[in-house]
């Protein structure tokens, strides 16, 4: 099949499966899930390895509900951090989505905090030191020899040996640039976290990160079929969890919060929907990894979609409820009014600074921009808004 024939294909047969599937009609979505195997591929181009992970989903959400079956196929197990370590490894060499979160973020914390003799970060999602390291050196190169401040992080993570390896590398390269700080480590997830035990001091200047992360606290106990193709309620909109979690983080008061998010919108009810919405995303996604990755490191690509990327998608797909945890939301639809409704008002950052701050990701080739609309800044691939990066204050 040529891949242009491809190309309109299996979007068509993966629709035609995902809407077996929501009407609970095995016969047929087996058949479709036979048809789509024998087109796609973890080998192919971008569409044939998306439709292999949106294939995978469908198939694990046509079984799950056989008893063992879960267990079985691993569907609701983590993979180990060691791997998940790797694979974000991969993601962050492979593609400069991330470096230009670290970077504007970074910036955008530097410029708030540029007189403090002492400030304080949260990083809600410490899953690495990379940003951090990113940020020491930046706070080294533009002291021109003045005084550095004593710069605290708090890095949240519910993985304890995670916090234990970002905190060593961030000391050992504080010590380096003879840079003062201190990390603290606290183990917890997002929805279980303490505001009080926080370590934080009255009247001390705070910058909160997050990055990729918030959004898992969209997912909400279903109260209505979750392959229901009506609207969802107004109370099923906003998840309690983060309603509640950011009313907590206004309460501390930062003067600067940095939200990177996915730009897609696929957290619906309709199973359908929700597959042609992350169809649109990640076949992008995938595109631009192809792109960007030589024949050489191919391996290594197919390993990281496999890991990351399509772990993404067979939870979209295969998942409901609070084991859905992937639920992007786009940011003018979603973001946007949770944050405002939180008492949050947006800070414009400085497009022009932030364009001379990501000049070293040009390297990765001009498929990739950053575009700034109403006080917001979009990283692009090929024109298309692939993620977003907002700046709020209480």
């Amino acid at each position: 099949m040529k891949v242009e024939c491809r190309g309109l294909y299996l979007p068509r047969l993966l629709a035609t499966c995902a809407k077996y599937t929501e009407n609970r009609d095995f016969h047929n979505a087996s058949t479709a899930l036979e048809n789509i195997a024998s087109v796609a591929s973890p080998n192919g181009d971008s569409m044939q390895r998306v439709a292999t992970y949106l294939n995978k989903g469908l198939a694990y959400r046509l079984v799950k509900n056989i008893r063992g079956v879960p267990e079985a196929l691993h569907l609701s197990n983590p993979l180990p951090t060691s791997v998940q370590q790797y694979a974000r490894k991969l993601f962050f060499e492979f593609c400069p989505f991330l470096k230009f979160s670290y970077l504007i973020t970074n910036q955008a914390i530097l410029e708030t905090m540029k007189r403090e003799q002492v400030f304080h970060i949260i990083d809600l999602n410490a899953c690495d030191a990379t940003q951090w390291i990113y940020l020491l050196h930046a706070l080294k190169e533009q002291s021109q020899g003045d005084q550095l401040p004593f710069v605290k992080i708090t890095g949240i993570h519910e993985n304890k040996e995670v916090l234990e390896q970002i905190g060593f590398q961030l000391i050992q390269e504080a010590e380096r640039l003879n840079i003062p700080i201190h990390f603290y480590p606290i183990v917890s997830q997002l929805e279980k976290l303490c505001f009080e035990k926080l370590p934080l001091k009255p009247g001390e200047p705070l910058a909160i990160s997050s990055v990729l992360h918030l959004h898992s606290l969209l997912a909400v106990d279903d109260q209505i079929s979750p392959d229901s193709v009506l609207p969802p309620s107004p109370s099923q909109c906003v998840s309690p969890k983060m309603r509640w979690f950011l009313s907590g983080l206004w309460k501390l008061r930062p003067r600067l919060m940095v939200i990177t998010e996915q730009e897609s919108d696929n957290n619906g009810p309709s199973l359908t929907d929700r597959l042609d919405k992350a169809l649109n995303f990640y076949a992008a996604l995938f595109d631009c990894l192809e792109a960007n990755v030589s024949k050489a490191k191919a391996a290594e690509r197919i390993m990281l979609e496999r890991m990351i990327l399509g772990e993404e998608l067979k939870n979209m797909i295969a998942c409901d409820g609070v084991d859905r945890k992937e639920r992007h939301g786009k940011f003018f639809k979603t973001w946007s009014p949770s944050l405002e409704l939180a008492g949050f008002m947006r800070v414009p950052m400085d497009y022009e600074k932030m364009l001379q701050v990501t000049r070293p990701l040009q390297s990765y080739g001009s498929g990739y921009k950053l575009l700034d609309f109403n006080q917001c800044l979009f990283t692009c691939w090929n024109d298309l808004p692939l993620f977003s990066i907002s700046a709020w204050t209480f």
